[in-house]
Protein backbone atom coordinates (compact mmCIF):
# COMPACT_ATOMS: atom_id res chain seq x y z
CA UNK A 1 0.00 0.00 0.00
CA UNK A 2 1.13 3.54 -0.76
CA UNK A 3 1.55 5.90 2.15
CA UNK A 4 -0.83 8.65 1.35
CA UNK A 5 -1.32 12.04 2.28
CA UNK A 6 -4.49 14.08 4.19
CA UNK A 7 -6.87 14.21 1.59
CA UNK A 8 -9.64 16.79 0.77
CA UNK A 9 -12.84 14.88 1.16
CA UNK A 10 -15.16 16.55 -1.16
CA UNK A 11 -12.14 15.80 -3.94
CA UNK A 12 -12.15 12.66 -3.72
CA UNK A 13 -16.18 12.10 -2.76
CA UNK A 14 -16.04 13.47 -6.94
CA UNK A 15 -13.59 11.11 -7.88
CA UNK A 16 -15.62 8.22 -6.32
CA UNK A 17 -18.93 9.61 -8.08
CA UNK A 18 -16.77 9.66 -11.22
CA UNK A 19 -15.02 6.30 -10.60
CA UNK A 20 -18.30 4.38 -9.14
CA UNK A 21 -15.93 1.49 -7.59
CA UNK A 22 -17.58 -1.31 -6.64
CA UNK A 23 -16.55 -4.73 -5.51
CA UNK A 24 -15.50 -6.94 -8.94
CA UNK A 25 -18.00 -9.67 -10.26
CA UNK A 26 -17.46 -10.00 -13.88
CA UNK A 27 -14.31 -9.75 -16.61
CA UNK A 28 -15.48 -6.59 -17.94
CA UNK A 29 -15.78 -5.14 -14.40
CA UNK A 30 -12.60 -5.70 -13.99
CA UNK A 31 -11.26 -4.88 -17.31
CA UNK A 32 -13.25 -1.71 -16.37
CA UNK A 33 -11.48 -0.93 -13.15
CA UNK A 34 -7.76 -1.81 -14.85
CA UNK A 35 -8.61 0.92 -17.21
CA UNK A 36 -9.01 3.60 -14.22
CA UNK A 37 -5.79 1.73 -13.04
CA UNK A 38 -4.18 2.48 -15.60
CA UNK A 39 -5.51 5.78 -16.55
CA UNK A 40 -4.72 6.89 -12.94
CA UNK A 41 -0.87 4.99 -13.09
CA UNK A 42 0.09 6.86 -16.56
CA UNK A 43 0.15 10.17 -14.35
CA UNK A 44 3.43 11.78 -13.50
CA UNK A 45 2.03 13.04 -9.85
CA UNK A 46 -1.05 12.29 -8.26
CA UNK A 47 -3.08 13.71 -5.71
CA UNK A 48 -3.52 12.01 -2.30
CA UNK A 49 -7.53 11.77 -3.31
CA UNK A 50 -5.88 9.85 -6.94
CA UNK A 51 -3.63 8.11 -4.71
CA UNK A 52 -6.17 6.91 -2.46
CA UNK A 53 -8.44 6.12 -5.38
CA UNK A 54 -5.81 4.00 -6.80
CA UNK A 55 -5.28 2.15 -3.88
CA UNK A 56 -8.99 0.98 -3.29
CA UNK A 57 -9.23 -0.06 -7.17
CA UNK A 58 -6.29 -2.05 -6.87
CA UNK A 59 -7.59 -3.96 -3.44
CA UNK A 60 -10.92 -4.75 -5.20
CA UNK A 61 -8.61 -5.98 -8.74
CA UNK A 62 -6.41 -8.06 -6.50
CA UNK A 63 -9.48 -9.58 -4.70
CA UNK A 64 -11.28 -10.33 -7.95
CA UNK A 65 -7.89 -11.79 -9.24
CA UNK A 66 -6.90 -14.07 -6.79
CA UNK A 67 -10.69 -15.34 -6.61
CA UNK A 68 -10.60 -15.82 -10.39
CA UNK A 69 -6.96 -16.70 -11.68
CA UNK A 70 -5.93 -18.57 -8.68
CA UNK A 71 -2.36 -18.77 -10.44
CA UNK A 72 -0.48 -20.00 -7.30
CA UNK A 73 -2.57 -23.65 -6.58
CA UNK A 74 -2.64 -24.43 -10.73
CA UNK A 75 -0.26 -26.79 -12.59
CA UNK A 76 2.13 -24.89 -14.86
CA UNK A 77 -0.20 -26.08 -17.51
CA UNK A 78 -3.03 -24.86 -15.90
CA UNK A 79 -0.94 -21.02 -15.35
CA UNK A 80 -0.23 -21.25 -19.05
CA UNK A 81 -3.73 -21.85 -20.24
CA UNK A 82 -4.39 -18.95 -18.33
CA UNK A 83 -2.07 -16.92 -19.15
CA UNK A 84 -3.13 -17.03 -22.64
CA UNK A 85 -6.53 -16.16 -22.22
CA UNK A 86 -6.24 -13.29 -19.32
CA UNK A 87 -3.52 -11.70 -22.09
CA UNK A 88 -5.65 -12.78 -25.03
CA UNK A 89 -2.62 -14.01 -26.68
CA UNK A 90 -2.66 -16.34 -29.67
CA UNK A 91 -0.57 -20.01 -29.72
CA UNK A 92 1.62 -18.74 -33.04
CA UNK A 93 2.83 -16.01 -30.50
CA UNK A 94 4.60 -18.59 -28.47
CA UNK A 95 6.19 -20.08 -30.88
CA UNK A 96 9.46 -18.14 -29.90
CA UNK A 97 9.43 -19.30 -26.73
CA UNK A 98 8.60 -23.30 -28.15
CA UNK A 99 10.38 -23.36 -30.85
CA UNK A 100 7.85 -24.74 -33.52
CA UNK A 101 3.51 -24.57 -33.80
CA UNK A 102 4.03 -28.63 -32.53
CA UNK A 103 5.69 -27.67 -29.53
CA UNK A 104 3.50 -24.97 -28.85
CA UNK A 105 -0.11 -27.00 -29.48
CA UNK A 106 1.35 -29.60 -27.09
CA UNK A 107 2.22 -27.97 -24.01
CA UNK A 108 -1.17 -25.23 -24.28
CA UNK A 109 -2.72 -29.35 -24.58
CA UNK A 110 -1.03 -30.66 -21.78
CA UNK A 111 0.72 -33.13 -24.13
CA UNK A 112 4.30 -31.72 -23.48
CA UNK A 113 5.93 -30.70 -20.02
CA UNK A 114 7.36 -27.20 -20.04
CA UNK A 115 11.44 -27.60 -19.49
CA UNK A 116 13.10 -25.37 -17.25
CA UNK A 117 14.19 -23.56 -20.29
CA UNK A 118 10.96 -22.88 -21.75
CA UNK A 119 9.16 -22.04 -17.90
CA UNK A 120 12.12 -19.27 -17.92
CA UNK A 121 11.30 -17.93 -21.41
CA UNK A 122 7.32 -18.14 -20.56
CA UNK A 123 8.12 -16.16 -17.06
CA UNK A 124 9.79 -13.39 -19.21
CA UNK A 125 7.84 -13.53 -21.66
CA UNK A 126 4.25 -12.82 -19.35
CA UNK A 127 6.39 -11.20 -17.23
CA UNK A 128 5.81 -13.32 -14.02
CA UNK A 129 7.63 -15.43 -11.47
CA UNK A 130 9.28 -18.15 -12.94
CA UNK A 131 8.11 -20.71 -10.24
CA UNK A 132 4.29 -20.90 -12.02
CA UNK A 133 5.82 -23.10 -14.61
CA UNK A 134 8.15 -25.26 -12.56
Amino acid sequence: MIAIAKTDSRKYAKLLAKTLPSVIETEEENERTLAHVDELMSKKKLAPEEERILNLLVTLIEKFEDKHYRLDASTPHGVLVELIEAKAIQQKDLIPVFGSRGRVSEAVNGKREISKAQARSLAEFFNVSVELFI
